[in-house]
């Protein structure tokens, strides 16, 4: 845990859930090992799309839905969310889950790789939720900025790794030494892209909220120092 696990507890002790059928998708994804936001995170979630407000939402990581409903209710009504999920057996979970909330009129869910996805993408989107392939953040973003509108935020889950994000790459297990030096990469991006404001958070599994001001198109050049130790 990032978070000291008293804290943690403490906080989600607050949490006063999101309604029957939410609370109950969540309890059977983490049933069925499915990866589901951190309740902390979940609450972020929540408290960033209220306070943007947006009418366009792009989520990358569908998983069976929930955190797409949890956006829907918490947008305004009028609000679209399109949202993009590779795994082929959590897709029919997703799309139940839409039909049971009574969203699919809301909510777009796009099956395939997102790398190609993206890539045909339009228009602009107001808030981007990112909760996907890890090693595929950095790869993604140029494409995610390119989409994300103008005074947008792109808000990026699971981005400190458990605390091994500060760790030398030799320290880090060799099979996720890729992922940890393209994080690295990517948070250093997000950091020094001009026109992009980006504060990252010990939420959960760490959370970057990143604003596009302006001259922000694309990603800046590879992270010399992330890829250092």
């Amino acid at each position: 845990m990032i978070m000291d696990d008293r804290i943690a507890a403490y906080i989600n002790s607050l949490d006063a859930g999101d309604g029957p059928l939410l609370d109950g998708i969540r309890k059977k994804a983490v049933a069925d090992n499915v990866p589901v936001l951190r309740r902390e995170t979940a609450a972020l979630l929540k408290a960033m799309i209220a306070l943007k407000r947006p009418k366009t939402v792009l989520e990358i990581g569908t998983a069976v839905g929930y955190s797409a409903l949890l956006m829907a209710q918490a947008a305004p009504g009028d609000a679209r969310i399109t949202t993009i999920e590779k795994f082929e057996k959590r897709i029919p979970a997703a799309r139940e889950n839409f039909a049971r909330a009574d969203a699919g009129k809301r909510i777009t869910l796009l099956e395939g790789d997102a790398g190609e996805i993206l890539g045909h993408l339009s228009g602009s989107f107001d808030f981007i939720f990112l909760d996907a392939a890890k090693g595929q953040y950095i790869v993604w973003l140029p494409e995610l900025l390119r989409l994300l509108a103008p005074g947008g935020l792109l808000m990026s889950d699971n981005v400190l790794q458990d605390g091994t994000i500060v760790e030398s790459r030799y320290a880090v297990e060799r099979r996720d030494r890729t992922i940890h030096a393209r994080m690295r990469e990517y948070l250093y991006t997000l950091k020094h892209t001009p026109g992009l404001v980006t504060s990252v958070l010990p939420v959960g599994d760490g959370v970057a909220l990143s604003v596009k001001t302006a001259g922000a198109g694309q990603a800046g050049a590879p992270a010399v120092e992330g890829n250092s130790k």
